[in-house]
């Protein structure tokens, strides 16, 4: 919710400072006060750069660089989904039912890892209370099909998550490693 707020609000200030240029350019405001044919930096403003020197370039800069710093962790701050602690899934007269999304997704690992081509799974749940996401890692054996990979996540494992958190709708994203799987060792008496 912040993070839309604060981009409402800077959209809105840019599109306010963007309406008032051009407004300027077209002459809307008064001929003596902001004059369309002249240029946006004209003589007080070029006055006041020349009296006080370099050091204002200086601080312009550092300005600048601290932007674009703040602009960039909030870039970075957007692939990060944080995850959930606890998972309320029924509140009413009785009380509450909260789970341990640790164990959920435990849980959830532990029924993706039991299909065929998977070698070993884990899972961590995002998002929010109303809205949890699943992100799962995988690794699964080089040899086995795709198709009975996700076959099991579509058929067993994603429809025992939506009825463990009592929902019709749990988004999902696998991120899966190929690897060959273990050789077996048998051992001969």
């Amino acid at each position: 919710m912040k993070n839309r707020t604060g981009l409402i609000v800077v959209g809105v200030i840019l599109m306010v400072l963007g309406g008032l240029v051009l407004a300027r350019g077209l002459g809307a405001f008064s001929q003596s006060w902001a004059p369309a044919g002249e240029p946006l930096v004209n003589g007080p403003v070029q006055d006041t750069f020349f009296r006080f020197g370099p050091w204002l370039w200086w601080l312009i800069a550092i300005a600048a660089v601290v932007l674009a710093l703040v602009g960039l962790r909030w870039l970075a701050a957007q692939g990060r989904r944080p995850a959930l602690s606890k998972l309320r899934l029924e509140a009413g007269p009785g009380g509450e039912t909260e789970v341990s999304a640790g164990g959920v997704a435990g849980a959830m690992a532990a029924d993706v890892a039991g299909g065929a081509a998977v070698l070993s799974a884990s899972a961590k749940l995002v998002g929010t209370q109303r809205h949890p996401e699943v992100r799962l890692r995988l690794v699964a054996d080089e040899a086995s099909p795709m198709s009975s990979l996700t076959d099991h996540l579509a058929g067993v494992a994603i429809p025992h998550m939506r009825s463990a958190l009592e929902t019709d709708r749990v988004p999902a994203v696998a991120r899966v490693t190929l690897e060959p799987a273990p050789p077996t060792t048998r051992v001969v008496q």
